[in-house]
């Protein structure tokens, strides 16, 4: 699902810079051979940033929404017209924790989420979008930045030499 089609240049722009940030932070990352490398950033409806984390921040299973989620009051009242801007779609499976990122996501209230890459099958099967869309989270995805939310992950990515 883009979503991008249908913001205009200002709202594009904006979600280009943030998830840029989001991008930018995956690389703050400790190496992985079992997770990714995702950086996210939690912004205010008024443009303000709230928080922001990456993978392995704080402990080696966290992850980047949910660092940069607890970092928050969760009766913070801006949460409702936050956007979440994650280098990767956020995980609707997970081995590390009983709860998603799609189920924190959820669980704060934010309504919005720009992403740049979607989560290819390398650990788990991809089912973060499907499960914010059917809470009615508004998903953006900006394509035009999936290569900069992979670099950090290319050694999951590559193949073994000679494949």
């Amino acid at each position: 699902m883009s979503g991008a089609d249908h913001l205009n240049r200002d709202e594009l722009d904006r979600d280009r810079y943030w998830l840029g940030i989001a991008c930018d932070l995956a690389r703050l990352c400790p190496p992985s051979r079992t997770a990714f490398s995702v950086g996210a950033v939690i912004v205010s409806a008024e443009g303000e940033e709230l928080a922001r984390g990456y993978s392995r921040e704080t402990d080696p299973h966290v992850h980047a929404e949910e660092a940069a989620l607890a970092k928050l009051d969760p009766a913070d009242p801006r949460l409702a017209t936050a956007t979440v801007y994650s280098s990767l779609e956020p995980c609707g499976r997970r081995k590390s924790r009983p709860r998603t990122c799609a189920e924190l996501i959820i669980a704060a209230g934010i309504r919005r989420v720009v992403y740049a890459w979607r989560e290819p099958a390398v650990f788990v099967e991809a089912t973060g979008a499907a499960r914010l869309a059917a809470a009615g989270v508004t998903l953006v995805e900006i394509g035009a930045l999936a290569d900069r939310a992979r670099r950090p992950n290319a050694h999951l990515l590559d193949g073994p030499p000679g494949a």
